[in-house]
């Protein structure tokens, strides 16, 4: 029996219009240019500033861009994954809303949420339910209206997060292309560390909890970073020991885009030279759940079929992990 694979087939973007530039964040909190692009990499990150808006109208122009890109009917989608930290409302499913939205009618739907980890887990998903057979198409889309939850008077996370959507479409393949292994964990500790502490079960929205900002986003950022660059680093580099990959081996790594400090830490851990790193966190800042799907659709022209990439990421809660993957297509 033919071993089913499941690969990437088509990708789709979408980021907002507007772009908050670091000048423009030196009038709004004590900081500057050169101290954010030395810390960070981030020169400006995309904002969403339509308030009737929400993180659905991003992920549905990112499934629209792939789709009009592949020529795929929105009817032939078996299931619709947003994986996302900012779902447009409680309860109610943003990843349901959005299959409709683009005419997946035959599509079931759900929302998935690990922090900046969520598409990584996302791609976990949908490959297992490729390689099962039991689906033939998923659309899987990365979408974090990040500006919903950001207190732009907080210096330590404002200067750091931005809007945006990346999908991907993934689908059986006999040649041994797409997911070639994964390595995904989690660890309760990091809950202490990036969060927001009210809106949930635990602490409902209340109006002291308002007075008190406790609907944004906060996070210990010296801690965070510490767990960031030690695990992404040693999960991309257990990728390449378990499937006996060398650096040369390796065309492209794709990593979570939430500093460029971490991203260069984890590709002197496995040895990949810059030309092999994936990059764009200067012009979109952390876009969370968006940051590999983002790097994707804007390095599709320059994967080949068959090249090797290794995907890494790390976010909230903690969680973090890292997949290999074989591309299978000349765009």
């Amino acid at each position: 029996m033919t071993k089913i694979t499941a690969a990437i087939t088509a990708v789709g973007k979408y980021v907002p219009e507007y772009a908050l530039t670091n000048k423009e964040l030196e009038t709004m909190v004590d900081t500057n240019d050169e101290w954010i692009t030395t810390r960070t990499g981030i020169k400006e990150r995309r904002i969403l500033k339509d308030e009737n808006a929400g993180t659905s109208y991003m992920a549905i122009k990112a499934a629209e861009d792939l789709l009009k890109k592949s020529g795929v009917d929105a009817s032939e989608i078996d299931m619709v994954i947003v994986a996302t930290a900012t779902p447009d409302m409680p309860v109610a499913s943003t990843a349901a809303y959005t299959a409709s939205s683009i005419g997946a009618t035959n599509a079931f739907s759900y929302d998935l949420q690990a922090a900046c980890s969520s598409f990584l887990y996302g791609m976990s998903t949908a490959a297992s339910y490729i390689e099962s057979g039991r689906y033939k198409k998923i659309l899987l889309i990365g979408a974090d209206k990040m500006s919903s939850i950001i207190d732009y008077t907080d210096r330590a996370t404002c200067i750091i997060f931005g809007d945006g959507a990346g999908a991907a479409l993934f689908e059986p393949n006999t040649e041994n292309l797409g997911l070639q292994d994964e390595y995904l964990r989690s660890d309760g500790i990091g809950r202490e560390f990036l969060k927001i502490d009210a809106g949930g079960s635990l602490l409902p929205p209340s109006e002291d909890t308002l007075k008190n900002g406790q609907h944004f986003v906060r996070q210990e950022g010296r801690t965070v970073f510490k767990f960031a660059v030690s695990n992404m680093s040693n999960v991309a580099e257990k990728m390449l020991e378990r499937n006996n990959l060398t650096k040369d081996d390796i065309q492209w790594l794709v990593a979570h885009q939430a500093n460029k400090r971490i991203i260069e830490a984890t590709a002197n851990r496995v040895g990949v030279e810059d030309s092999k790193v994936m990059m764009n966190i200067d012009k979109y800042g952390n876009t969370t759940s968006a940051t590999l799907p983002l790097l994707l659709a804007d390095y599709e022209k320059e994967l080949k079929k068959g090249d090797n990439l290794i995907f890494a990421a790390f976010g909230g809660g903690f969680t973090w992990g890292a997949i290999y993957l074989k591309w299978a297509y000349n765009s």
